[in-house]
């Protein structure tokens, strides 16, 4: 995993966003949370990070998007006792499961058919409609292909093997419109797991809703 500082103005309080597959931190560098240092995590071909940068701040605030949600999930209490808020948006800690994620025949079918012309196919679906899909594009991570195969095989294998996670969401927002992660399959896993969930009208990357998670509501506190 790989944590990368957008603010970083020695703020008591810090912003953390777990960002989806596929990404690394260009799509999120445009917010600008208020009174934080604010860093993006991303690529989860391996778990494994140092956070002893955490120590350093009074108030942690943890933001988690699509497969970041599942990633945060296993990671969250590395971060000590001074985690405040954890919002996860699209996303669920069971991202390959039939009731409460991926179906595991769809996300071996993205695994197996990974190519430039699929993964475009991918990114047009996480966007509610044209216009949100090219204002993306003109943000879109620069990973290479095969490194994006390598972290979805790699996820895959974690999840087989890895214990379910026990750190705990204070709220889930769940997309009605998203096509990546089935809205209902979202809501049982929160149903599950007894977190209060948020829906909203909104597809799997709404910019307005990172906006407002990873900004807006920051400006005022």
């Amino acid at each position: 995993m790989t944590p990368i500082y957008i603010i970083k103005e020695n703020h008591p309080r810090l912003l953390l966003f777990f960002a989806g597959w596929a990404c690394d931190e260009t799509p999120f560098r445009q917010y600008r949370p208020q009174g934080m240092d604010y860093v993006v995590c991303y690529d989860y071909r391996t778990l494994d990070i140092n956070t002893d940068f955490a120590a350093r701040y009074e108030e942690i605030h943890v933001v988690g998007w699509s497969m970041g949600v599942w990633a945060a999930s296993h990671v969250g209490h590395l971060l000590g006792d001074n985690v405040r808020t954890a919002v996860a948006l699209g996303g669920t800690p069971f991202p390959i499961d039939e009731r409460r994620g991926i179906p595991p025949a769809i996300y071996q079918g993205t695994l197996d058919g990974l190519c430039d012309a699929s993964l475009h196919k991918f990114l047009r679906r996480m966007c509610a409609d044209s216009a949100a899909f090219r204002a993306f594009l003109g943000v879109t991570p620069r990973r290479p292909l095969e490194e994006l195969r390598e972290e979805l095989a790699s996820i895959a294998r974690q999840c087989a093997s890895l214990p379910a996670p026990r750190w705990r969401w204070t709220e889930a927002v769940v997309g009605t419109d998203d096509r990546i992660i089935p809205p209902a399959n979202q809501l049982e896993a929160w149903r599950e797991t007894g977190v209060p969930v948020r829906t909203v009208a909104c597809a799997h990357y709404d910019e307005p809703m990172f906006h407002h998670y990873l900004q807006d509501q920051w400006t005022n506190d």
